[in-house]
């Protein structure tokens, strides 16, 4: 499955509180994804909270938009990635 990176903009910031208002929202997100077969990986945030950079597993780029547009994200960009581990090279 492509890994994807998803860079998102949020003007006045991201808030997802840390109850169960929060929990919940991120499961809809979850569950909003799984009829795309799209599965959210994890996610950085800006100390602003005004960017998150995503990573996703999915089938497609059109995949991953649709999920989006489903779950009410917003989508900057979608870069397909892969992982460079700097330990891989150590002898």
């Amino acid at each position: 499955m492509p890994r994807y990176l998803i860079e998102r903009t949020f003007p006045d910031g991201l808030a997802i509180p840390q109850d169960d208002s929060g929990a919940k929202a991120c499961l809809n997100v979850v569950d909003g994804n799984a009829g795309h077969g799209v599965t959210w990986v994890h996610s950085y945030v800006s100390p602003d909270k005004t960017k998150t950079f995503c990573i996703y597993d999915g089938p497609s780029p059109e995949a991953i938009r649709s999920a989006a547009a489903d779950t009410g994200l917003p989508i900057d960009t979608i870069t397909e990635v892969s992982v460079l581990d700097p330990y891989f090279y150590r002898v």
